[in-house]
């Protein structure tokens, strides 16, 4: 990778290369032995088209009209009409980086050379992902089976200068946002069609955005529960490294290990050194057991997310060096789906247990703090709202991380008889991690208030400058307020990256 580009090769694109194209704004292009590949792979087309035997989608229809050979004159009418016919996605519209990750994704696969399709296709996403011009892709149609085959056609659409997009922050028709970026609308050749919508680009793109923010978040969950751990008084014995290798999970030795350095200087965990508690409640005492065992799916999530960003996922797919064109199912979402899946069960626990210990901070008989953090109990509610809206956020994500992927539902006239629901998975991992950041905000209000109340005691290092990062943004509680205002200042902070980046900055990287 040179200094202004990512380099697609088809098969070393990182998950934070995806990030920075599609967050940052980072050039992408091919490498130069993707290009032989692309070139090789199309004459293979070329050739197989010109011997006149059927081949899947290319002079055939498709699904259910397979069996219906198409003549070579109507290829690029057939091409356009597949598109067309596809576009039938309903929802808000992906987000802008979702999309600039999906056209990213399409052209790495064309890059393996598996596609059959022309260079001038592959340079055409992207320079629509390097000039800006985003497709308008609707979130909700595809069962993730033959591809996301919906929103591949939507995002095809716009390349044609069909449907609309979104160019320099505007909503437009795509031939305009075209027009104005200097580009001309692409046609489509042979095969060219299929290529673009056959493929689990649209989960995988969204899933892998997800997927970074749930690290981030992770390591977020960890400076929260330190901060409350702190502010209830608790003990660091069940954090002791030897109790995490009596069981050696990864995840939890981690997250053992930044326990004890975000803690490390603490005067309120020496101030109760005696005190006659010996153990504390689950959602502090299993810290590392539940934090951990999150970051260990997030490690198997991030495999299978890595794998498929670099792999031929549409169909049929060319073997330039065998002269053949193969129908396969490389376009089933079944693994993406099963890993989007867990991710949103894995994400939810940080929320569930985050609410937890959102009641011991409220609850005096747990905390040893004012009720509700307020020394004005009964005039003022203190924070009592706090738990309850943590609370909902918590038992949606519970129906939120019900499994997709366990679903099917036959289409194309039971041809497609068995489906992956991937895309619902992606979309409700995302959801899922909007709410839990939101419970770890409202615990952060919570942990920073209890911290208040026990000065001049200070916490750890690390927990003293997350509490000056929030209190930079969001005062001591002295009387009710609005604290939708203050949970959106946290979430804020907890989004941009501030608080995980400035914590870091005072120990050292976390785990």
């Amino acid at each position: 990778m040179d200094k202004a580009k990512v380099k697609l090769n088809g098969t070393h694109l990182t998950l934070e290369d995806i990030e920075a194209v599609a967050v940052r704004g980072v050039k992408a292009g091919l490498a130069r032995d993707a290009e032989t590949r692309i070139t090789k792979s199309r004459r293979c087309i070329e050739g197989a088209v010109g011997k006149g035997r059927p081949i899947y989608g290319v002079n055939t229809g498709f699904g259910a009209l397979s069996n219906v050979i198409i003549d070579e004159s109507q290829t690029e009418e057939l091409q356009a009409n597949l598109i067309r016919s596809h576009c039938t996605g309903v929802g808000n519209p992906f987000s802008e980086p979702e999309v600039r990750a999906m056209l990213l994704l399409r052209a790495n696969t064309f890059a393996l050379g598996n596609s059959g399709v022309r260079l001038g296709l592959v340079n055409h996403l992207l320079n629509c992902l390097n000039s800006g011009v985003h497709p308008v892709i609707p979130e909700k149609g595809s069962v993730g089976a033959s591809g996301d085959l919906a929103p591949a056609a939507h995002l095809t659409a716009a390349l044609l200068g069909e449907g609309e997009a979104f160019y320099q922050g505007k909503r437009m028709k795509a031939a305009d946002a075209l027009r104005r970026a200097g580009l001309k609308p692409v046609s489509l050749s042979a095969k060219e069609g299929l290529a673009m919508i056959n493929g689990t680009q649209a989960m995988t793109a969204s899933g892998a955005l997800s997927l970074l923010r749930a690290e981030r978040l992770a390591k977020t969950a960890d400076i929260a529960g330190a901060a409350t751990l702190d502010a209830l008084r608790g003990t660091l014995t069940a954090f002791d490294p030897a109790i995490q290798a009596a069981r050696p999970h990864p995840g939890q030795m981690e997250v053992s290990k930044n326990f004890f350095r975000l803690m490390k200087g603490s005067e309120i965990t020496v101030s109760h050194k005696d005190c006659p508690r010996v153990q504390d409640a689950y959602s502090l005492r299993c810290i590392p057991q539940v934090h951990g065992a999150v970051r260990d799916v997030l490690r198997y999530v991030r495999n299978v997310l890595t794998i498929e960003a670099n792999s031929a996922t549409d169909n049929p797919l060319v073997f330039p060096e065998e002269g053949s064109v193969e129908s396969g199912g490389n376009f089933h979402g079944e693994p993406v789906a099963f890993a989007l899946d867990f991710l949103g069960i894995a994400a939810s626990e940080l929320g569930s247990i985050s609410e937890r210990r959102i009641e011991k901070l409220l609850n005096p008989v747990f905390s040893q703090l004012p009720p509700f953090l307020t020394d004005k109990g009964g005039l003022h509610s203190g924070l009592m709202m706090i738990q309850v809206s943590a609370a909902a956020l918590a038992s949606e994500n519970k129906l939120l991380a019900s499994p997709a992927s366990v679903d099917s539902i036959p289409t194309s006239s039971d041809k497609e008889d068995h489906v992956s629901m991937g895309a619902t998975s992606s979309r409700k991992a995302k959801e899922i991690l909007t709410n839990v950041t939101n419970i770890l905000a409202m615990e952060m209000l919570a942990s920073t208030q209890g911290l208040y109340f026990l000065k001049p005691l200070e916490p750890g290092e690390g927990i003293k400058r997350f509490y000056e990062v929030v209190r930079d943004r969001v005062p001591p509680i002295l009387q009710d307020r609005c604290y939708h205002d203050d949970i959106l200042k946290i979430y804020g902070l907890i989004e941009s990256g501030r608080i995980l980046e400035e914590v870091c900055r005072a120990i050292g990287a976390l785990c």
